[in-house]
């Protein structure tokens, strides 16, 4: 039995239910823009159009359904847009001529699925013929007069009707890699939350891809745990959650040789149909297995019906050489626009918000210069260790983990110049010179700190230092906190310190860009500051982390008789403004602007040269040297040599 769809207006006679499993017949296709009234069930006729604009045709002995879109009216000639029925493997191309000029080309894409047994009776036999027949005047066939042989496809396993050849393009998301934790606690919660809010294309399907040998049920029931309903907390998200997982499938194979992804591009050929395709791929993988990988895919897997995007996670090399080892080995196959290097910070709301901050208000663009701008800082703070991690993080360490990626991009977006518009290359134009811009750092710029072994808050249990994590040498002297000054060599940052701060095992967990400005010259109300006059310093703190806001700090006057200034926040808490609206996760935006090819929050390869040629040196001097990292308490504020770096630099800190 098959479902049939028609993208023209055609007088359809579809064969009988007899007929469909004999791949022998041939498939009439009455071109006739004028359908008929009515149409007995015997003779299994298209049922009659109900109006010019939209029906729906059932055939009740057969159980075909015809669903049919808007038609359009050109030059009395009638053609019906779009079909929605199940179909695959069809296609075939007319020409209608335009007045007696041009001629429209209309790619019709035809396609049948049938049932496993039926397509199984046809046993080797997969081509089947269309004849054309009675062409209205005027119209002819740029397949010639002969009938066509197509290819018939696979029926794919799960649930069908989304993936019909039309005017709308087919996407395939496919987690390679995907039984790993990143991307079921993660990956695919992201995805499902951009399908509940309905961002995702209605023809999509979702590949996971892993060594782990699952069937499509088994590695949908893995998933569906970490399937949570993020906007309606109170909603039942059962039904949307069983739909999702229709749309999911699941391949195994090794990562090594490229066998696997020549499987995967087989099946993902049969899900998709034969419209135009597009295919994302997400490598969360381990590092060491990435470019194998992504060179297979690109030569095995790539869509040859549309476009093919690659997401990549850091870490992106582990110094300048081995980085641009990496990405040279991308570029074999790929070109730089399909690559979508990720960081999920990013992605935070409050980090895509800088620009708008900036360039959209007047009161903050003329600010945005050293002649206004005291210092900036940007902190990374996490009150958890290792959490598991301690094998990775021992390689890699602090400044690699978090400053190459979180904390220089977030500089370079903080502080390029205005870009010529906001598409994604000229931000990443911009950012690229920032970085370009920055100043060697030494080791006399930076301290680096390590958690030590501490008592709980609560003085019940003893937490453990990082050498005694899991996964860690002993005798490490890996840093787990780096505060560090850089500098931007340019016209409008010259001699303005940006002040870093990044660690693991701190008092609290936020993340925020803290702009402190010089204090107001002659200020006529200096004397009433006290001895310290930093307190009478305006800020402007983003907090990206854990409460989302915008506070500004001024001055001003406490009511009542005489004059005492006090120093008050104006605040934009985002839970109390957006109360009625739950913030999308930072990897629901990421992905959702690689769909929409936007790439302005993604690193392009000449960033990330510029970045690992900033820190690659710095590096080797503490290989070089054994810098042992200064010990702090877990839970504590960090080293105190922090607090003697920024004040070396004229850098107030504030722990509010």
């Amino acid at each position: 039995m098959a479902s049939l769809s028609t993208a023209l207006q055609l007088g359809f006679i579809p064969p009988p239910p007899a007929a469909a499993a004999n791949s022998k017949k041939n498939l009439l296709l009455l071109l006739d823009k004028q359908l008929p009234q009515q149409a007995s069930s015997s003779s299994h006729q298209f049922v009659d159009k109900k109006s010019p604009s939209s029906s729906t045709a059932v055939f009740s002995q057969s159980g075909w359904s015809i669903a049919r879109k808007q038609q359009q009216q050109l030059n009395g000639q009638s053609l019906l847009r779009t079909g929605k029925c199940p179909v695959l493997g069809y296609s075939i191309q007319l020409l209608l001529p335009e007045s007696q000029k041009d001629s429209i080309h209309i790619k019709r894409q035809l396609e049948i699925h049938a049932h496993a047994e039926d397509a199984s009776s046809k046993g080797d036999d997969t081509k089947r013929h269309v004849a054309m027949q009675s062409l209205p005047p005027g119209m002819s066939t740029a397949l010639g007069s002969p009938p066509v042989e197509v290819e018939k496809f696979p029926v794919p396993d799960g649930y069908s009707g989304w993936n019909i050849a039309d005017l709308e393009p087919f996407l395939s998301i496919t987690v390679v890699g995907a039984t790993g934790d990143l991307a079921r606690n993660k990956i695919f919660p992201a995805l499902f939350a951009l399908y509940y809010g309905g961002s995702l294309p209605k023809k999509v399907a979702i590949f996971g891809f892993s060594r782990s040998i699952l069937s499509n049920e088994e590695f949908r029931e893995l998933i569906s745990e970490s399937l949570l309903c993020r906007v309606d907390l109170d909603e039942d998200c059962g039904d949307k959650t069983e739909l999702f997982l229709q749309s999911v499938y699941y391949e195994h194979g090794n990562y090594s040789g490229c066998d696997g992804m020549s499987k995967l591009d087989e099946r993902l050929q049969q899900v998709e149909g034969a419209g135009e395709a597009n295919r994302i791929f997400y490598l969360s993988l381990p590092h060491n297995v990435v470019l194998e990988v992504a060179t297979c895919l690109s030569a095995d897997a790539q869509s040859k019906r549309g476009w093919t995007r690659l997401i990549l996670e850091k870490p992106f090399g582990f110094d300048s050489e081995s980085s641009a080892r990496i990405n040279q080995g991308l570029l074999r196959g790929l070109d730089e626009k399909q690559i979508y290097r990720i960081d999920h910070h990013m992605g935070k709301e409050l980090i895509e918000n800088l620009t708008v901050l900036r360039f959209s208000n007047l009161v903050f663009e003329p600010l945005w210069t050293r002649t206004y701008i005291r210092n900036v800082q940007v902190i990374v703070a996490e009150d958890q260790g290792m959490d598991g991690r301690g094998r990775y993080f021992d390689q890699h360490g602090v400044i690699r983990d978090i400053v190459q990626s979180h904390i220089l991009q977030t500089i370079a977006l903080f502080a390029m110049e205005p870009p010529v518009s906001l598409d994604g290359e000229d931000i990443r134009n911009e950012k690229v010179k920032v970085l370009r811009s920055m100043r060697k750092v030494t080791l006399d710029d930076i301290v680096l700190g390590q958690y030590k072994s501490s008592i709980s808050n609560d003085g019940k249990y003893t937490v453990p230092g990082y050498t005694e994590e899991p996964g860690v040498n002993p005798n490490s002297l890996t840093p787990t906190f780096v505060a560090g000054v850089f500098y931007i060599d340019n016209a409008r940052w010259d001699g303005v310190p940006f002040l870093i701060e990044a660690g693991f095992g701190l008092i609290e967990h936020k993340v925020e860009i803290r702009i402190q400005f010089h204090h107001v010259p002659g200020n006529l109300y200096r004397g009433r500051f006290g001895l310290n006059g930093d307190t009478a310093m305006n800020e402007l703190i983003i907090a990206v982390l854990p409460d989302e806001g915008i506070f500004l700090k001024i001055n001003n006057k406490v009511p009542g008789l005489g004059v005492q200034l006090d120093s008050s926040e104006l605040n934009l808490l985002y839970r109390d403004k957006y109360e009625a609206e739950s913030l999308p996760d930072s990897y629901e935006r990421l992905i959702l602007d690689v769909i929409d090819g936007d790439n302005h929050l993604f690193i392009r390869g000449d960033e990330l040269d510029a970045a690992w040629a900033l820190l690659t040196p710095l590096l080797e001097d503490i290989a070089k040297h054994k810098v042992v990292p200064e010990l702090y308490t877990f839970g504590g504020r960090g080293p105190v040599g922090a607090y003697y770096l920024a004040a070396k630099h004229n850098v107030p800190l504030t722990d509010q």
